[in-house]
């Protein structure tokens, strides 16, 4: 999932500050699970903004805030977000943009996306995907080292291993001890370690589709 923190609400009230009205609008898959961006966040900004002189006309928690046929199901019939002067959207980039394709209104993020991650438990996130566009997890057992090693290496750890630990960071594990010890549990696992990754490209994969119509 996305991962996304809350911006500071004096960020968020300075780029209100000239708005009348303001729709906020919420998403019931990432940005819920990650507590910034579901009913109990709209709501506690609700209160937040109208304490502080800003109006705030409507409302809505998306399904999911990054599907268009979703979000145009659920906003566009709404008098209240068609009428809003600005809509404040409580999700990931993608899902900005999703509600900013319905409206000639000022859109504003209130979260930033940080990474693409897994819940471990309430609030503590493991960063295991970068978007990188060339997933190779399928030669290193299921472990990312993009976006598990500090210095994304893909033919090995470097020579700063230390009882199993990053040298960067000594709290975490090498991400490549991890992919050796998973391999040597894979009947011929090691001996596709022998393998070399050929330098990976800097390009992400690009769009599947150009649509320039949401």
């Amino acid at each position: 999932m996305i991962i996304t923190t809350k911006k500071p609400i004096e960020k968020l009230l300075s780029k209100l500050k000239n708005s009348e009205s303001v729709y906020l609008v919420g998403c019931n898959a990432c940005a819920t699970k990650c507590q910034t961006g579901g009913q109990e966040q709209i709501d506690f900004a609700t209160k937040e903004f109208q304490n502080c002189g800003i109006k705030v006309c409507g409302s809505f928690v998306l399904e999911t805030a990054c599907d268009a046929r979703l979000a145009r199901r659920d906003l566009c019939k709404d008098s209240n977000f068609i009428n809003a002067q600005s809509v404040l959207v409580f999700a990931c980039g993608g899902g900005v943009q999703t509600v900013g394709s319905l409206t000639e209104k000022t859109v504003f993020p209130a979260l930033d996306s940080v990474f693409v991650g897994t819940l471990a438990r309430l609030n503590t996130y493991n960063e295991y995907c970068v978007l990188c566009g060339e997933c190779i997890l399928d030669k290193t057992f299921g472990i990312c080292p993009i976006s598990r090693c500090a210095k994304s290496l893909i033919n090995g750890p470097c020579g700063g291993v230390v009882d199993g630990k990053c040298e960067i960071d000594p709290q975490k594990d090498c991400a490549w001890y991890l992919i050796y010890q998973k391999a040597s549990k894979v009947e011929g696992g090691l001996s596709l370690l022998k393998n070399i990754s050929p330098v990976r490209s800097n390009n992400k994969q690009k769009k599947v589709s150009n649509s320039k119509e949401v």
